[in-house]
């Protein structure tokens, strides 16, 4: 029997849904169709451990071709196990479950598992028909299905900690011993305010891992000082969304850039940083710009409908994520932040950097 998590079967989800759709609908950053964009599908990839699947369409059938089979399925089939499949996701509050007709209409083509294989970048691949240019590309996506809990965009890790240097007063040992013992709901933006109230300013010196550090360089020279004041402000404000924060950020302009021409500077660069990691760059990896196959994303959205963000189009994916993310505090101690510590004579704290997609 197979057994999995919402995100789990929102995979499969995604796959009955498209093949019934027959088409992909485009979405804007605030997670509408866009109407004007959408691109009919001529084939659908997918690959298994147990093999590899390809669907494609002959009139109202839908044709599945594995590794030694091929199957032609009416495609009501695909629609009326969508369905049912999309009320089991939105009725369950179990944290795995097994769906029983669903697992056997999946093995009627001889698809076993829910996931897809876990060396291959995309979750699915689409050859899609853009009516504007007459190309047939073929374009890979992940699976981000808002039914389960919010996914992940930048997990924390200590290689995503910024270290701030505390600059302007002499901490005494007992200061900081009584600094690190406040362990409030808000430990880390309390620790800083009694840290500023003492006089203490945090300056930014870089981060604690140097490939993450030359990774935000090679995208922007000015990233890792940008990400830096976004994660003080996220720590010293209630501001949570980056689309927020990013809008704090432009107003103060700690880079002082010339904004007489309103030139998006911030926005622009934190765009580019999370088209990068949503296409592949990862803190602890050299990255080189290089896009993994995977260049978008599929959204599932709670009632069921699924939008395509692809780099395809640059301008939709990149305004999605920028108004459809978060930052969040993770586990202080297993990542090794938000305490005050002195090295060398010079006291430090440092900062974390987790983000997360929108419920």
């Amino acid at each position: 029997m197979i057994t999995g998590n919402k995100g789990e079967w929102s995979e499969i989800y995604t796959l009955l849904k498209i093949i019934a759709d027959k088409k992909l609908f485009a979405g804007d950053s605030n997670l509408q169709k866009i109407e004007t964009l959408i691109f009919p599908i001529i084939k659908i990839l997918r690959e298994e451990s147990g093999g590899n699947y390809e669907f494609s369409y002959d009139s109202d059938l839908v044709v599945v071709k594995s590794t030694e089979e091929e199957y032609r399925i009416p495609i009501t089939k695909f629609q009326s196990n969508a369905i049912l499949l999309l009320s089991k996701l939105q009725e369950t509050t179990s944290s795995a479950f097994s769906i029983p007709e669903i697992e056997n209409f999946i093995n009627s083509f001889n698809c076993t598992t829910l996931k897809a294989k876990s060396s291959v970048k995309s979750d699915i691949k689409i050859i899609i028909h853009d009516q504007r240019t007459g190309s047939t590309p073929e374009l890979g996506f992940s699976i981000k299905s808002r039914i389960g809990s919010a996914s992940t965009l930048l997990n924390a890790g200590r290689t995503t900690n910024f270290i701030f240097e505390i600059e302007n007063v002499e901490l005494t040992n007992d200061q900081i011993e009584e600094i690190n013992s406040i362990d409030s709901r808000s430990k880390i933006k309390d620790r800083i305010e009694k840290i500023e109230e003492s006089s203490g300013e945090l300056s930014f010196r870089r981060t604690e891992n140097a490939i993450f550090g030359n990774n935000l360089t090679l995208i922007d020279s000015s990233l890792p000082k940008i990400l830096a004041e976004i994660v003080y402000l996220f720590f010293t404000t209630g501001h949570s969304k980056v689309g927020d924060l990013v809008h704090d950020i432009s107003i103060s302009n700690p880079l002082n850039y010339d904004t007489e021409t309103n030139h998006p500077f911030y926005e622009y660069k934190i765009k580019r940083f999370l088209t990068d990691i949503a296409l592949g760059m990862m803190p602890s990896k050299v990255w080189t710009g290089k896009m993994d196959a995977t260049g978008g994303y599929l959204v599932v959205k709670e009632d069921g409908d699924i939008l395509c963000y692809h780099i395809y189009n640059r301008n939709e994916f990149e305004d999605y994520l920028l108004h459809n993310t978060k930052l969040e505090t993770a586990s202080s101690t297993r990542h090794n932040f938000g305490f005050v510590l002195k090295e060398n004579m010079t006291t430090y704290i440092k900062l974390n950097l987790q983000i997360r997609f929108l419920k």
